[in-house]
């Protein structure tokens, strides 16, 4: 399934069916009377977050949807039928900007919120409706009022609690097959991700969600190399791990190169909870991986975690620290015990 993350869909709600003009004539009933009904109301556009999606794929090969429009009423006062409404389905972590692309309309964070985006005409009442003492053969209707249309943009950002950035081939790939069900590309040469892989980790009878990006370089916020596009995905996520290579030539240098895409992007990147982790140690010697450390805790302040992805050396104790931020700032979706998922559980 190919992954797309924006859309620019047009929509618009059905008009109201018209109100008829009718007189009821039949044998033997002289003073029949209007008997014209009135127009169906139109079917409104919604918009509702459901389970089993994670792209905006959909909305690639389809950029218009329309409700239907009301019935017009007729005679022997029917009613025209309502239009069907037109229901977008679209995947949890989906934001809704008007045309411009800065004003949000919604945010949907959990399955089963629904919004109205477009509402449908109403429909126009019939002769019958206007019948008075004074008027009682009106000849007058009213048509049915238009629906609304309107230009949106939807915008994925996937919900994950842990999110995976560095450098390409900085074994981010790897390091989320190791821990997770995904089955991400994994090559020796830089940008094999194309676009952001999920997993469900699981360690010590616990789960969070864990988000792999495509590798930033310098310049990334310039739209250098894949850019920072996808970065959007990593607002949601409560913690960031940070694997920097240990088998390049300064682990300092390649460290400061994704901090600073990442604090040239904004949006409170620059704040969240950061782990730094060495990867590959499995493929040092004991004397670069000590260099490698002390670069690299000069660069970032802090003591960086040493882990092998193939190895699975450090895989746990890191997992474990993602979890205890990630629990400490209210734990994500995915955090529970089983204990807890059996407890909740009813017939």
């Amino acid at each position: 399934m190919k992954f797309l993350d924006e859309a620019k869909v047009y929509i618009g709600s059905g008009a109201g069916g018209n109100g008829c003009i009718a007189f009821r004539r039949e044998k033997f009933i002289e003073f029949g009377g209007p008997s014209g009904g009135d127009g169906g109301k139109g079917g409104d556009v919604l918009v509702e977050a459901v389970n089993g999606l994670n792209t905006l794929i959909d909305y690639r090969y389809q950029q218009h949807f329309m409700a239907e429009r009301g019935e017009n009423g007729m005679g022997k006062d029917r009613h025209g039928a309502n239009g069907k409404d037109k229901i977008m389905k679209v995947p949890v972590g989906t934001q809704i900007y008007e045309e411009d692309g800065e004003t949000m309309i919604a945010d949907f964070t959990e399955v089963g919120q629904r919004i109205t985006l477009a509402r449908g005409g109403n429909g126009g009442f019939g002769n019958a409706y206007f019948k008075t003492s004074t008027n009682q053969a009106p000849r007058r209707a009213n048509p049915g009022q238009p629906g609304e249309e309107r230009t949106i943009r939807l915008r994925l950002k996937l919900i994950a609690d842990a999110g995976l950035v560095g450098l390409p081939n900085a074994g981010k790939s790897t390091f989320l097959a190791r821990v997770t069900a995904a089955k991400p590309k994994i090559a020796d040469y830089p940008f094999t991700t194309l676009h952001p892989q999920l997993g469900v980790v699981r360690v010590d009878d616990r789960e969070f969600v864990l988000a792999d990006l495509p590798g930033l370089i310098e310049g990334a916020h310039e739209g250098v190399g894949l850019g920072d596009k996808f970065l959007g995905h990593t607002e949601r996520c409560r913690v960031l791990l940070h694997l920097v290579d240990g088998t390049g030539e300064d682990a300092g240098a390649d460290y400061k190169t994704v901090r600073a895409e990442l604090d040239a992007y904004g949006n409170g990147l620059e704040d969240k909870p950061e782990i730094v982790a060495l990867s590959k140690s499995d493929s040092m010697s004991p004397d670069q991986i000590k260099k490698q450390l002390a670069k690299l805790k000069k660069a970032c302040k802090q003591t960086p975690v040493l882990l092998s992805s193939a190895s699975g050396h450090g895989v746990t104790d890191v997992l474990r620290e993602l979890f205890k931020i990630i629990n400490a700032s209210g734990g994500g979706t995915a955090v529970k015990t089983r204990q807890e998922k059996t407890a909740a559980w009813q017939p």
